[in-house]
């Protein structure tokens, strides 16, 4: 049983560690409950493609720093179903079926414009829209001000635990 995050860079503008981004963005997942079986992809997409997703689901023109999909939002019951089918009791269990959380896309071209506006390293703004992303999937908003202080906060605890905490 884990949380696994296929990480794709499908952009060359920017050199990604897929390895470091994956691991920021399971813990995150866990942190925010997500247990068992799961997975989340986390693809790292040119301005091009991210304004397509941009217009295609947000109705908005242009390219984005980070986009999220969930796709799952609860997993499906565990045990045994009875109107499944199957020959009863003996039978061996069936595979647990993953929980797709959902897929984050993020711009690293976008990512690096807005840590130079914000004064900080790519590395940094990467890291904040990994966290911002898995948020996102799990449910989090930031429409309202309320929501937008509880989940700036959210993100800054994320961030200290498990990627200011490591060295770069």
């Amino acid at each position: 049983m884990s949380v696994d995050v296929f990480a794709a860079d499908e952009q060359s503008d920017w050199g990604i560690d897929l390895e470091r981004w994956s691991a920021l963005a399971k813990a995150a997942l866990i942190d925010e409950g997500v247990r068992g079986v799961a997975e989340v992809s986390l693809i790292f997409a040119d301005e091009a493609a991210i304004a397509d997703l941009h217009e295609q689901f947000l109705g908005q023109s242009g390219p984005t720093d980070v986009l999220s999909f969930p796709i799952d939002t609860d997993p499906e019951p565990s045990g045994r179903v009875p109107d499944a089918g199957g020959s009863g009791p003996g039978e061996a269990p069936a595979p647990e079926i993953p929980q797709l959380v959902g897929d984050i896309v993020i711009c690293p071209a976008v990512a690096a414009r807005n840590a130079q506006l914000h004064e900080v390293s790519l590395e940094d703004e990467v890291a904040l829209l990994v966290v911002h992303g898995v948020l996102h999937l799990r449910g989090w908003d930031h429409v309202v001000d309320e929501e937008a202080e509880r989940m700036e906060a959210r993100e800054r605890e994320l961030l200290t635990r498990h990627y200011r905490a490591r060295p770069s």
